[in-house]
């Protein structure tokens, strides 16, 4: 079953029901009233703080968009980028697209223009949906992107080189389109990116959609009655499939623009969610914010709150035990994945095996595992391998690099890219990345892109950025600089050059030595891990 058919299923079931709330923090009125009596009594122009839609008007809205598109030349196969923020527009454009029979290709917001481009030119995309936070970006490349025939803008002051999108919808059909959809139907792309830091193009179909939504409500057991917080962007797998869950029984889902810990217990409290799923960092954040005395638990009503989970990252045991510690009644799981396996599910602790807190746990529902060498034998149990997984979630391929696909796929196995080890019980463990990709904050870094960068610095003669273990974060970018004889660069100094990238990208850390080399010319990152880390990773995984 393709997945839109869901959404149809819920329109007729749930049709005057709330399918998505969208909450705006930096918005709350001053009052004490509820958000959800501010939203009845007293609408407020520009952005407000709280909206919601019905399954109705989802399903409605995203048959607008379909429609539209074909107003504008849309061909079933064709790829339409997203390009916005977390919204009540967001997931329709999505269903949208994909009821048109096109293919969705979310967009990481965080990209510069030419990545932007980049991403648009490999994907082969012909249309592109983007809203306010964009439009310097898309003033940069709008007059480099030949293959997009339209650019449609979400939101007020719509740019003159963009079409509005909010005047087109309401002329167009809110019936559902006549369009053919089958299983094995190409329905999404998602990028990733490896060592290089040039993002590859991983396509799935919709038996890979439909096979996330059964895997995520079969490991959380989601009904009609839970409420699930999405606070991660959606142009991520992760927040997107775990929503799945709910999605499939018809769920409410509130979306939540803001990280602070207050803003995740009020939005908790006031929606009563029940399903929560948080980055490291976030839950960190809570825990100390409580710790320190600045919230009070008993401002918030958290009784349905049942299940905190958490993904993207490695988790430390640590954390684990102090929220259970706050919060005794909750259910914790851990979810493992990746874009080329649509996410996360592929491998979960699951509920019932918190005593095996740093495992990222087992083969999820529909998946085998195997850890395997170089020559893809399987390892025993305790030998470090790489781990690979299959099931219906594996990506058809990396759209137009046949090379890689073949990579990355062998027999239908998919090659994660990520050294592990079984324990006696069969829980799988994280030893170490086989790429150098840094996850911090459940967001990938590509040290090749940041080195890159650095050496323009007249200075330096040559650097390496490796990932240092951070209790926040995951990890953190440290740029290892080996300066030119002759030459001086302080600390400051570096941190003020890289300032001309982005935030996110710039290293928290930056240390002047000796970057090692083996005969061959490539650097020793193993070895500058030992130096600067202290600690493998897989020592931090099975602490405790």
């Amino acid at each position: 079953m393709p997945i839109t058919e869901i959404l149809e299923q819920n329109a007729r079931l749930y049709g005057d029901e709330t399918a998505l709330v969208e909450i705006n923090p930096e918005f709350e009125p001053g009052s004490r009233i509820t958000w959800r009596d501010y939203a009845l009594i007293q609408p407020q122009a520009g952005e407000p703080f709280r909206r919601e839609i019905t399954w109705q008007d989802f399903d409605k809205k995203a048959n607008r968009f379909a429609n539209l598109l074909f107003t504008r030349g849309c061909h079933k196969g064709d790829k339409i980028a997203i390009l916005l923020m977390n919204s009540l527009e967001w997931l329709p454009i999505y269903f949208g697209i994909l009821k048109a029979g096109a293919i969705a290709v979310p967009l990481n917001y965080r990209y510069t223009a030419d990545e932007i481009k980049y991403c648009l030119d490999k994907a082969d995309c012909s249309m592109l949906v983007f809203g306010p936070e964009f439009i310097g970006r898309m003033e940069e490349i709008c007059d480099r992107i030949p293959k997009i025939k339209n650019l449609f803008y979400v939101g007020e002051d719509c740019p003159v080189f963009a079409d509005n999108y909010d005047k087109l919808i309401v002329y167009c059909s809110s019936h559902a389109p006549k369009v053919s959809i089958m299983d094995d139907d190409d329905a999404a792309i998602y990028f990733s990116s490896g060592t290089t830091g040039f993002p590859k193009a991983i396509l799935h179909d919709h038996t890979s959609l439909m096979h996330a939504a059964k895997t995520e409500q079969n490991h959380h057991s989601q009904t009609h009655d839970d409420v699930f917080l999405c606070i991660p962007p959606l142009y991520h797998t992760g927040a997107k499939m775990h929503w799945f869950g709910s999605f499939l029984v018809g769920g409410k889902a509130v979306l939540l623009k803001g990280t602070k810990p207050e803003w995740i217990l009020k939005a908790a409290s006031d929606e009563q969610c029940s399903i929560v799923w948080l980055l490291v960092p976030w839950a960190q954040d809570i825990l100390d914010t409580i710790e320190r005395g600045d919230i009070n638990l008993d401002d918030y009503d958290l009784e349905k709150w049942r299940l905190m989970h958490i993904g993207a990252q490695p988790v430390p045991p640590s954390l684990i035990k102090r929220w259970m510690e706050v919060f005794p009644n909750h259910s914790y799981d851990t979810n493992y994945g990746l874009s080329e396996s649509i996410g996360p599910g592929c491998v979960h602790l699951g509920v019932e095996n918190i005593h095996k807190v740093g495992a990222i746990g087992k083969a999820g529902y529909g998946w085998q595992t195997r850890i395997v060498d170089e020559n893809c034998n399987t390892v025993k149990k305790g030998e470090v391998g790489e781990l690979c997984v299959y099931g219906p979630g594996v990506m058809k391929c990396y759209y137009k690099d046949e090379k890689s696909t073949n990579e990355s796929i062998k027999n239908g196995w998919l090659l994660t890219g990520d050294m592990a080890m079984e324990d006696p019980d069969g829980f799988i463990f994280l030893v170490d990345r086989k790429k150098d990709v840094i996850i911090t904050g459940g967001e990938n870094l590509y040290p090749v892109q940041i080195e890159d960068f650095i050496r323009r610095h007249e200075a330096v003669k040559d650097v390496a950025v490796i990932g240092l273990p951070d209790p926040r974060l995951g990890e953190i970018a440290a740029a290892i600089i080996e300066v030119k004889e002759g030459f001086e660069c302080t600390e400051q100094q570096m941190n003020d050059f890289c300032s001309g990238m982005p935030r996110y990208k710039r290293p928290r850390k930056i240390i002047f030595a000796t970057v090692p080399r083996n005969p061959t010319g490539k650097i020793e990152k193993p070895k500058l891990r030992e130096i600067y880390c202290g600690e493998s990773l897989v020592a931090q995984q099975i602490e405790k």
